[in-house]
């Protein structure tokens, strides 16, 4: 691949969707059977499927888009998102254009440690039974590190043993014991849940308690990926607003996400309009980044924004975002879907850790987004163009119809499937 080129694609929205697809293909040197993969001639089929889930009908297809003018830690990255609403690939393209001015995304991640939790119902001295795990803690990763050796071999896991005693609960006090297991490139479910129902007799040996529930925990807070950037000032004015008021109406819009759950729980949603739409393309649970997420955004007591945004040393827009991302290259729905072989391709990563940071960083952008439209001209200008089209088509608008239908209205501002039937029947009668 060209180590030159660059994922500023001018021109790039423009292009007919064949020729979209060309130039991504060119861009990331994919093979032919790759490329059919994202075209959905060559991706997933019916008997692969079934192999995957139960009582498999078919197949549900969603748009992948590809966002343009990443630049993340240095490496230029054409990322791959799978979703249906329109303006995210838009708005996080856009954004990663305004933030290459001020150096791009900067994005790194812990370790890929995972917890797995062992719920230890009955001991009779809950404190003691404590004490003994903890003292047989080399003894327990010890056991831990010989159930996977494939994973042992790539330098993952049992790192660590933590206890927690739960004082209230509905049932009464228990015991928790956190297995930190880490995964290496696999998002690692099945090895952390395989882990703990191995060690399950031995805990309860030692601790005279029953091991009830043996299972992961989706809010890998130990499993952690940051991102941060800098937007230049001048690279915010747009129109009349000038970039000192995008900025100062951004960092507004943040605050009102900080200190209320309420506007909290839409801000990070525009967050994860990024972020789920490349786990979806990669073949990644979403349901557990978006869990995790949720979770880490109230662990302070109250639910708040996942993202800080404010001004840095010269008054330019900064923005930092941190949140867990147990995502995997190996494994899974990632290793046995085409389309999700091919994204992975098409970003060049050879990590989980990799993906991760990318993941983050279109998270980041995707809020700026977000944040610049309802601070200046609205959420609705720019969406409501993209989602008039949606409209056009399902009133019965077809070809050029759909652009005619479309357009006018939104120059009315009468978005509606009524109205759309009520342009089209003119089309078609003149």
């Amino acid at each position: 691949m060209n180590e030159k080129r660059s994922s500023r694609l001018s021109g790039f929205y423009d292009k007919p969707q064949p020729e979209r697809a060309a130039t991504v293909i060119e861009w990331a040197g994919l093979s032919p059977k790759d490329a059919a993969a994202l075209d959905g001639s060559g991706g997933l089929t019916a008997e692969q499927a079934d192999h995957m889930i139960e009582n498999v009908v078919g197949l549900h297809s969603l748009p992948l888009g590809v966002a343009a003018n990443f630049l993340i830690n240095g490496r230029e990255v054409l990322v791959p998102m799978a979703i249906e609403e329109p303006s995210v690939v838009a708005g996080a393209s856009f954004m990663a254009k305004l933030i290459r001015e001020g150096g791009g995304f900067h994005a790194h991640t812990t370790e890929p440690h995972m917890i797995g939790q062992m719920q230890i119902i009955g001991s009779p001295d809950l404190r003691a039974a404590r004490f003994a795990l903890l003292e047989n803690k080399t003894r327990i990763l010890d056991l831990a590190n010989q159930i996977d050796p494939v994973l042992i071999k790539a330098g993952g896991g049992a790192r660590d043993l933590d206890v927690r005693l739960i004082d209230d609960s509905p049932i009464g006090p228990f015991l928790v014991a956190h297995l930190i297991y880490d995964t290496r490139d696999a998002m690692g479910a099945n090895a952390v849940n395989t882990a703990c129902e191995t060690l399950a007799p031995t805990i309860e040996q030692i601790t005279g308690g029953r091991v009830h529930l043996r299972i992961l925990s989706n809010l890998a807070d130990r499993r952690l990926a940051r991102a941060r950037c800098v937007a230049p000032t001048a690279s915010l004015a747009f129109g009349d607003f000038t970039g000192e008021r995008v900025r100062d109406g951004i960092i507004e819009a943040y605050a009102f996400a900080a200190a209320d759950s309420y506007r909290a729980a839409t801000h990070n949603k525009g967050i994860m309009n990024g972020v789920d739409a490349v786990v979806i393309a990669t073949g990644n649970d979403w349901r557990a980044i978006e869990a995790g997420a949720h979770a880490y955004a109230a662990r302070g007591g109250k639910y708040t924004s996942l993202s800080a945004w404010g001004k840095d040393a010269d008054g330019n827009l900064a923005g930092t975002l941190e949140m867990p991302m147990a995502v995997g290259i190996v494994g899974g729905a990632t290793k046995v879907h085409p389309t999700a072989q091919a994204a992975l391709k098409l970003m060049g990563v050879t990590t989980a850790r990799e993906l991760a940071e990318i993941i983050v960083s279109v998270g980041l952008a995707q809020n700026l987004a977000a944040l610049r439209a309802l601070a200046t001209e609205g959420i609705q200008r720019g969406h409501m163009g993209l989602h008039a089209r949606q409209v056009a088509i399902a009133a019965g608008a077809v070809g050029n119809e759909v652009e005619i239908v479309a357009g006018k209205m939104v120059a009315e501002k009468k978005v509606r499937v009524d109205r759309a039937e009520e342009i089209l029947r003119g089309i078609r009668a003149g």
